[in-house]
């Protein structure tokens, strides 16, 4: 085999692991919701707090909305208002149990077939708050049913992700001050 051949054979086999460990990867020291109910989990989120990134850079008032395709699937639409350039975005994506339905451990995709971790580490008994840890601990968030999460649910979220690893005074605290988010309950 030519010596070409074989690095772009180590190439292809790195990046084919990298691909399939970001699709199943969660931080080292999180736990993941056993007994998930999906049905309980969809309807409209609102991000109370997240770490930064740049798909969400500039964006309050952010919004998700779960539902469920005719595969099972979860079809996500996550929405915000870029409060510099004055404009809704969204963006569309799917969401796939990573193995089984009943175990908060999903991979979610917006980008054809690139998938990143979403694990749903902590949730509330009514389905009302949930904590989830992206692949690794560069990605959190904060959901809540509604605009504000009670303090006791916060301090218990906090404290959860400061035990996984995450650095939790990098959070972005979202602000909820409008009413006008056109994609609301859009399917």
């Amino acid at each position: 085999m030519k010596t070409t051949n074989k690095i772009l054979l180590a190439i292809s086999s790195v990046g084919f692991i990298v691909l399939f460990n970001s699709c199943a990867s969660i931080p080292k020291n999180a736990k993941t919701v056993r007994n998930f109910e999906v049905d309980k989990y969809l309807g409209t989120w609102r991000e109370i707090a997240r770490l930064d990134f740049r798909f969400e850079k500039d964006l309050d008032n952010v919004s998700a909305q779960y539902s469920l395709n005719n595969k099972g699937n979860i079809v996500v639409l996550n929405s915000g208002y870029n409060y510099k350039k004055k404009e809704w975005k969204k963006a569309k994506g799917l969401a796939k149990f990573r193995g089984s339905k009943d175990i908060g451990e999903l991979k979610v995709g917006f980008f054809g077939p690139f998938y990143a971790g979403y694990n749903v580490a902590a949730l509330d008994e009514n389905y009302q708050y949930a904590l989830i840890a992206g692949r690794n601990l560069n990605f959190l968030w904060i959901l809540s049913r509604t605009k504000t999460i009670p303090e006791n649910i916060k301090a218990d979220y906090l404290k959860i992700s400061e035990e996984i690893g995450y650095d939790i005074s990098k959070l972005i605290w979202v602000k909820h001050d409008r009413n006008d988010n056109p994609y609301i309950n859009e399917k």
